[in-house]
């Protein structure tokens, strides 16, 4: 077992239409490995380039082996500030499971709402769904949070800077090469922390958590270096994507990410699963998520307009009162 959510991609892998998988890996060619031993200081080559990039003092900057650790790693370190009495969490579902799992892993009593917390998590653009808040909207959900979490898994296919640009206090962002990259094996994320916690957090990490592997770091760096054409590469896939998702449900809100939260007319998010398990077309439960009235579709591969129609076809028949049978979850 890894975690429900990707349990459950796997599990249902053979579906004849899959809009499951949130990164770019089935239509991006595969990275390369380095045809030669990767030189020792690859991975300071690497913090020094993505600081560059990001546009953060690399002090700032912490590579790790994707963004599920690094968000491990974040909540880990606030956790241990909190002696005698069990922090809490702030999350607004539909999010990302691991992003709120791992808190409470950590300890984090897990809260949905606004009441007081001492961290508030949110990805941006949303996972699952697609869409960026403004800095109003943003202010608002940290705002009674002693820290704010953005994880920025999806923040490249939206094009904004990262929100750790501007070094806000009790502001931390992770991110990753695997989505927009489409590098899951590569392995390689980060975390930014705030000016004031950047020594604090180096030497939390220096205990935790082990080195970067030199070919991942190499890998990272070519990737990074090469960011226009995979920008170029990543568009002609996903905004044609956009497009058909837009004729399937038409009306509906364009996403900054290639991902979208579905809410049928029924409201029954795994009832609408079990119903395109049987139709061959894979999607994400909205309850893997928090919430139940919907189920996230993803646009990252080449044929998912084909299975975006085929997915419209089960949708109407749930409008038309023709499901049965909840998936299991």
């Amino acid at each position: 077992m890894k975690f429900p959510l990707r349990d459950w991609i796997e599990a249902h892998a053979g579906c004849r239409h899959d809009l499951s998988s949130s990164g770019m890996r089935e239509a991006l060619p595969p990275p390369a490995w380095p045809r030669r031993r990767p030189r020792p200081d690859v991975a300071d080559v690497l913090q020094v380039e993505l600081a560059e990039h990001l546009g953060v003092d690399r002090r700032r900057l912490f590579l790790t082996r994707g963004a599920t650790e690094a968000n491990g790693l974040v909540l880990g370190h606030l956790a241990r500030r909190n002696r005698g009495r069990r922090p809490v969490l702030r999350v607004r579902p539909p999010e990302y499971p691991p992003l709120y799992d791992a808190g409470a892993a950590q300890g984090f009593a897990v809260r949905d709402g606004r009441a007081r917390a001492d961290v508030a998590v949110v990805s941006q653009p949303r996972n699952p769904e697609g869409d960026l808040w403004d800095r109003e909207r943003l202010a608002a959900w940290a705002d009674g949070a002693g820290e704010l979490l953005v994880d920025e898994t999806f923040r490249e296919f939206a094009g904004t800077p990262t929100l750790s640009r501007a070094a806000s206090a009790h502001r931390w962002t992770t991110g990753s090469f695997t989505k927009f990259f489409g590098a899951d094996d590569v392995r390689v994320g980060f975390a930014v922390a705030p000016p004031e916690s950047a020594e604090p957090f180096a030497r939390y990490v220096g205990l935790v958590a082990d080195d970067l592997a030199p070919a991942s770091a190499a890998m990272a760096l070519e990737l990074l270096r090469r960011i226009g054409t995979v920008r170029r590469q990543v568009r002609a896939v996903v905004e044609p994507n956009l497009e058909a998702l837009g004729a399937v449900l038409p009306g509906g809100p364009r996403p900054s990410a290639p991902l979208c939260f579905d809410r049928p007319p029924a409201g029954d998010g795994d009832r609408l699963t079990g119903a395109c398990l049987r139709a061959s077309v894979l999607v994400c439960p909205g309850s893997l998520f928090g919430d139940r009235s919907g189920v996230r579709l993803c646009l990252t591969r080449r044929d998912a307009p084909a299975s975006l129609r085929a997915y419209a076809r089960v949708r109407r028949a749930a409008r038309d009162g023709g499901l049965r049978g909840r998936a299991r979850v």
